[in-house]
């Protein structure tokens, strides 16, 4: 197992005034055995941020440590890593055991070794009974495991995931996580974990990098980042529906659509005009906007029992409950 440390790490694609600077100057500090996600919409640089660490990306300024030792200049094959891919990459013709035991036969580990990584990787995925068959047998979430186990059964000091879980359906998913979660608890390797979908980052990770265009937004455990967003930014991408972000004297008010409640017409503190309903069962999801339809758009989550609403909806709110933003920085207001 190992730390990993990022140091003001840049990244650029070509030279010169026309260079593209997709990285810009990201630190970060990660404790042996910690599970951190990288999370952020499409184009934010996180899987950029990822290749870097795995060696596949040269790094344009910065450094980068495993262990205590700068790996910039480092082959990937040196830097005692193991990733495991989006689109699982297994060989079709080898059985799952081959696929799972082929980097350590390219290693030259002795076979006796070999079955006894391969068997003991197989156990804690559940791989057992389908050491013998092929990819094109397995279901995509096994498929998946398998793709594990050929990380796991290296021994690497550490791991790195990218959007490992996109090609899955919700229900795989799901069940993908928390093999993630009983496999990160069992082996405590070190571990970096890419992905666009926050619920996966809000149930997975111990702490969290949130990536926009290039740039570290905030560090933080889930329910830290979730409960003080640092920026606007955080604020609209972690939460569905994403928090409220109201003008107000001046500034930016914020607030989730959980902590909106029903409330008289006479107590009201926003009187929403009502666009849509979106029942979930446990509970329903209203939109809509106040004033004008394009200034501020609000969402309200209140429970399935809750009273019809049509039209307008009066809500209330806890002081407790509110942010308050720069509308010129996007940076949260302290106090």
């Amino acid at each position: 197992m190992a730390a990993i440390s990022i140091r003001n790490v840049i990244k650029r694609y070509g030279h010169g005034p026309k260079a593209n600077q997709v990285i810009h100057g990201v630190d970060a500090e990660i404790a042996d055995g910690e599970f951190i996600v990288i999370v952020g919409p499409s184009g934010c640089g996180k899987s950029t941020l990822l290749r870097m660490v795995a060696g596949l990306e040269e790094i344009s300024g910065g450094q980068i440590a495993i262990a205590g030792r700068v790996v910039n200049d480092i082959e990937p094959s040196e830097r005692d890593i193991a990733m495991v891919f989006q689109n699982y990459a297994l060989y079709p013709h080898m059985s799952v055991f081959e696929n799972m035991a082929y980097g350590l036969k390219i290693a030259k580990v002795p076979l006796a070794e070999i079955k006894q990584r391969v068997d003991k990787a197989a156990k804690i995925l559940e791989l057992g009974t389908f050491l013998q068959r092929k990819p094109r047998e397995l279901s995509g979430g096994q498929r998946q495991r398998v793709a594990m186990g050929r990380a796991i059964v290296r021994q690497p000091e550490v791991f790195l995931f990218d959007e490992p879980l996109s090609n899955l359906d919700a229900k795989l998913r799901a069940q993908t996580r928390l093999e993630i979660q009983k496999l990160h608890n069992e082996l405590g390797v070190t571990s970096l974990f890419v992905t666009h979908d926050q619920v996966e980052a809000m149930t997975l990770a111990q702490r969290m990098i949130v990536m926009n265009a290039g740039r570290a937004e905030q560090i933080g455990a889930p329910l830290e980042v979730y409960a003080r967003p640092a920026t606007t930014f955080v604020a609209g991408f972690i939460g569905s529906p994403p928090m409220n972000l109201i003008p107000r004297d001046g500034r930016l008010l914020g607030i989730r659509p959980e902590h909106l409640e029903p409330c008289s017409a006479s107590e009201a503190m926003i009187t929403i005009d009502v666009d849509l309903i979106e029942p979930l069962g446990a509970d329903i999801i209203v939109y809509g906007h106040i004033g004008d339809k394009e200034s501020a758009r609000v969402a309200a989550r209140l429970a399935a029992d809750a009273t019809a609403v049509a039209g307008k909806l009066a809500v209330r709110y806890a002081p407790q409950n509110v942010h308050w933003f720069d509308p010129a920085t996007g940076k949260r207001i302290e106090g």
